[in-house]
């Protein structure tokens, strides 16, 4: 496998101590855009200006009301995210998965253990979204489907046309319009909600 190349990695730990561990092993690693952010107050505009491949949070202490914080910024800015904590229970491992977190690792901070962890973070945010990706395109298709479905039934209805008859009028009508079939079937069904054709 060829190897990745190298990441910037957004740290955001309080202890600037932990977070030197992170960035030693990061660099030794081979991975020298590291930025380290003591304070969560203002993590997506951080975010946003250093635009991290991937985010390490480290909490010596998670509690409730920080997992949560932490959550809502997994959620909204589509990085992987390594989170290391020094102990947890199911309930947050579970809402911190839940949240997009790709690596959840409990008191195992190592320097020579931050880099085959945060590979492993990055290739599963990367499948996550390909399968997220594939399920959204699903979705589209079938929706579409039953757009041209809804047209198809409504020229059959209107105009006494066949199922093939139909099809066909729209398929030629998209080409010679050159727009997608979807995008006639859509126009069709709007005007014949608009003109009262539909059921």
């Amino acid at each position: 496998m060829e190897p990745r190349p190298a990441l910037a990695v957004l740290i955001v730990d309080e202890n600037r101590a932990r977070a030197a561990i992170i960035e030693e092993g990061l660099r030794e690693a081979g991975h020298e855009r590291v930025h380290i952010v003591a304070d969560a107050q203002g993590l997506v505009r951080e975010i946003e200006a250093f635009r991290p491949d991937v985010i390490v949070v480290d909490l010596e202490n998670p509690n409730r009301d920080r997992l949560e914080a932490f959550f809502q910024v997994s959620r909204s800015v589509r990085r992987p995210i390594a989170m290391f904590v020094d102990r947890s229970d199911a309930d947050s491992m579970e809402a911190a998965i839940a949240a997009g977190v790709s690596a959840y690792v409990v008191d195992g901070l190592k320097k020579e253990r931050v880099k085959p962890i945060l590979d492993t973070a990055v290739l599963r945010f990367e499948a996550y979204s390909r399968l997220e990706r594939e399920l959204q395109n699903a979705r589209s298709e079938l929706a579409d489907r039953k757009v041209v479905e809804r047209a198809k039934g409504l020229l059959m209805r209107m105009r006494g046309l066949s199922e093939e008859e139909a099809y066909r009028l729209m398929r030629q009508t998209a080409m010679n319009e050159k727009k997608k079939l979807v995008d006639i079937a859509r126009s069709l069904v709007t005007a014949a909600s608009l003109l009262g054709g539909e059921d």
